[in-house]
């Protein structure tokens, strides 16, 4: 039933601002545009991630960080931890050693989403035996 990520998205009351950190972080311009919307592909299978002006979330949306958790496979959680820090990010939860290889993290990006980063072995043996 569910065959893979199609497009994570992340509101934000500020849209120019939104894509200029966006930018920043992933060192690639939005691929897609539209009025209240921006979209990014990113990552080994070319992921989206959109970013939507919060003008058009849904009634009684949350407007905090809550919810699901999308985890991105990275090299160095602590590396891109860093970075994202330096890039004004907030702390949600710290490095984690979840054991067998696996290291998580999360952030709130300035626009008050969770962003969550991970090294993933799965994510790594997956990618190997698509060749």
């Amino acid at each position: 039933m569910l065959r893979g990520l199609a497009t994570v998205s992340f509101w934000t009351a500020d849209l120019a601002a939104a894509k200029d950190w966006y930018t920043e972080l992933l060192g690639v311009e939005p691929y897609f545009e539209r009025p209240g919307y921006a979209e990014f592909r990113i990552g080994d299978s070319q992921d989206e991630l959109g970013l939507i002006d919060s003008r058009y979330a849904p009634p009684g949306s949350a407007t905090g960080p809550g919810g699901a958790v999308v985890y991105w496979h990275v090299d160095d959680v602590s590396a891109t931890h860093a970075r994202l820090l330096s890039l004004g990010a907030k702390e949600y939860e710290p490095l984690t050693d979840r054991g067998a290889g696996f290291v998580t993290a999360s952030v709130t990006d300035p626009f008050g989403n969770i962003l969550g980063f991970m090294y993933n072995p799965h994510y790594l043996d997956v990618l190997d035996a698509r060749g």
